[in-house]
């Protein structure tokens, strides 16, 4: 992380903590997951996504139509992929 960063990064904190009153080092935590969740590829995110909805029991015919929607509602929309597609990120 560059000195720019790790300024905005703290000017970041102390704006969370004043808005929430979260104590600042719940805020940095905070941060720093929303940060790594923007961060994910497009393939990580396939597999967390398809990992988390294997846990609570759905089966792939369903999974596939949640996470290709998922997908297209990020902050940055992955392209748009196919089942075939979203099965070989999963699976190879």
């Amino acid at each position: 992380m560059s000195g720019s960063d790790a300024m905005t990064q703290t000017e970041l904190v102390r704006h969370v903590v004043a808005s929430t009153g979260l104590a600042p080092e719940t805020a940095a935590r905070l941060i720093a997951d929303v940060i790594a969740y923007f961060g994910e590829t497009t393939e990580q995110f396939v597999r967390r996504r398809h990992a988390e909805l294997r846990r609570r029991h759905y089966g792939n015919a369903s999974i596939w139509p949640v996470i290709a929607g998922e997908l297209a509602e990020r902050r940055v929309a992955a392209p748009r992929l196919s089942e075939r597609q979203l099965r070989r990120i999963v699976y190879g």
